[in-house]
């Protein structure tokens, strides 16, 4: 539930359901630091919740499957339902297409 209980993360999640972000579009999102989006990333790893892939020399995130722990299979499938009328993550996905054509100039 930890990682759960961030707003920030759970919107995180959010944007995941439609898309795989790197860590500066995800930071480009959330106006946040770089080592605070990566801390925000990994305890959503160490839960359960996302998966990881190295392209090139970016880090993207997805989704996990849910197939290593039936928490956090639960979870997933109940967040599909939550936030739905949410203005700051409405405003988030009305922005991403602009952040994710950022990828090529994120900082390596």
């Amino acid at each position: 539930m930890k990682a759960l209980s961030d707003p920030n993360r759970v919107r995180v999640l959010k944007l995941l359901q439609n898309n795989e972000l790197c860590v500066c579009e995800i930071q480009g999102l959330l106006g946040l630091a770089q080592s605070t989006v990566s801390k925000h990333m990994k305890l959503l790893e160490d839960a359960g919740l996302v998966e990881k892939k190295r392209q090139g020399t970016w880090i993207i995130y997805k989704l996990a499957d849910g197939s290593e722990s039936a928490y956090a299979e639960t979870m997933l499938l109940e967040l599909r339902h939550w936030l739905e009328n949410d203005k700051e993550l409405n405003r988030m996905h009305k922005i991403l297409p602009d952040v994710a054509v950022l990828r090529d100039g994120c900082p390596k």
